[in-house]
């Protein structure tokens, strides 16, 4: 890659965030073993909008410093220009399609696509070659997923790993409502993305009867709360429409909360406003499996710094997760 899809026009923040070093531990960093798998989750902005007038050098160099095996990036398409919030002509978008010659600088040869409607697809890369098993976007007209959805799967020490991304529909009110405020009022918002929610586990994890035993990971943007949250967001109210959408896997499938159950009775945050809507969802037999599990707050990612004139974050406006599993 030798230049960026539009041409730069530059915000005052881009010099001042961009001299940031990434500072990360030792400890933080280091991987077990070879036979450790290291996924790394980011909903990374409008394609890491954040990063195009740099080339994306400083992205590669932070994935890099934590070597993963697997990536998946939420938010993975180009749309604005650099530095505005104007939109790319889609002639001069680099990515998605260039999403693999991005992804070999740090490292990983395959990458997938998920399905998508829009402007925000979730794409996956690798070390390891990737099986896209289906992509997901619902039936017309009542099971739209709006950002689109995937089942992708890949092989580490001879077990295949399913992965399912998705980013559901971020309103308060519902997809294509005819009365916005009527539909906000009506919190059809929240109950649109548990639709979406639905649709795509009975087309991925609910459709395989022995999933409960095999390694199954499904992650996003959810842009919805967990009940096992509400007492940090002081929801007294089990019915509360905003946690519907994460109550419907919890009670209806086989996925563990990772960070959740890893941390019981701690609150890890993905974006700012103190609010965890990114999450990663595992089956038992991959969750025993897990080493190492945090949401990633170091000097690139702990501060996002907001712009006033585009409304959007350097370098994103959600925190990263990382988690190790041991897969001897």
């Amino acid at each position: 890659m030798t230049s960026t899809p539009c041409k730069p026009v530059f915000s005052r923040l881009v010099c001042a965030l961009f001299t940031v070093i990434v500072a990360l531990t030792a400890n933080a960093a280091e991987k077990l073993d070879n036979d450790t798998l290291r996924l790394l989750y980011w909903n990374i902005q409008n394609g890491m909008w954040s990063d195009q007038p740099n080339n994306y050098d400083n992205f590669v160099e932070w994935v890099k410093s934590y070597d993963p095996d697997v990536c998946v990036w939420c938010e993975a398409q180009t749309i604005y220009k650099d530095g505005t919030s104007e939109a790319c002509d889609p002639a001069d978008r680099y990515l998605t399609d260039n999403w693999g010659e991005l992804a070999a600088r740090y490292g990983h040869k395959y990458w997938t696509k998920s399905g998508h409607r829009d402007n925000y697809p979730q794409v996956i890369t690798s070390k390891y070659p990737i099986e896209k098993i289906r992509d997901i976007v619902g039936e017309e007209p009542d099971s739209v997923v709006t950002h689109g959805a995937c089942q992708a799967a890949i092989e580490v020490n001879s077990k295949k790993i399913n992965i399912v991304t998705l980013h559901t529909w971020p309103q308060a009110h519902a997809y294509r409502a005819k009365d916005i405020k009527e539909s906000r009022a009506k919190h059809e918002g929240d109950k649109y993305r548990r639709m979406e929610m639905e649709y795509i586990c009975n087309h991925t994890i609910l459709a395989d009867p022995d999933a409960k035993n095999q390694y199954w990971m499904m992650m996003g943007d959810f842009n919805s709360l967990s009940p096992i949250d509400k007492d940090v967001y002081k929801i007294t109210d089990d019915n509360d429409t905003r946690l519907i959408t994460q109550d419907y896997i919890l009670r209806n499938t086989p996925f563990i909360d990772l960070i959740g159950e890893k941390y019981p009775g701690e609150f890890h945050p993905t974006i700012d406003g103190d609010r965890r809507i990114d999450f990663i969802y595992c089956t038992w037999p991959m969750y025993t499996s897990v080493v190492k599990a945090y949401v990633v707050r170091d000097s690139y990612t702990k501060d996002p710094k907001y712009d006033e004139a585009t409304h959007f974050h350097y370098p994103s406006d959600h925190r990263p997760i990382l988690v190790d599993f041991d897969l001897k």
